[in-house]
């Protein structure tokens, strides 16, 4: 999330919401969000409802949740879907700004 945070304002710059969800409850998100001090929205999901909707994978040996980036349009409409597989396997973030731009350019 610290990543997400290094570049928030290129991506609120271009129109887009970053919304984190975590399989925590909500004292422990909003600890852990106020303590980081992170910008964006944080949506605890402990009983993993939404979490499933976009197939987020559980992999006990890789210690829970697999990471998944999701970008969805301002229609509802899920563009683009990376699932992880470990903890790192995270775009970068000039990976999905590019991404967001060549979306925002061919719905122009």
């Amino acid at each position: 999330m610290a990543q997400l945070r290094q570049d928030y304002d290129k991506f609120v710059g271009r129109d887009t919401a970053v919304l984190v969800l975590g399989p925590e409850d909500a004292e422990d998100f909003t600890d852990y969000f106020t303590e980081h001090d992170l910008p964006f929205i944080g949506l605890p999901d402990p009983e993993h409802s939404v979490l499933k909707l976009y197939g987020q994978q559980i992999k006990l040996f890789k210690f829970g949740r697999m990471p998944a980036q999701v970008l969805v349009d301002k229609a509802g409409i899920a563009r683009y879907i990376h699932y992880g597989h470990d903890m790192r396997d995270i775009p970068k973030n000039r990976e999905m700004l590019a991404l967001i731009d060549s979306l925002n350019d061919d719905q122009a």
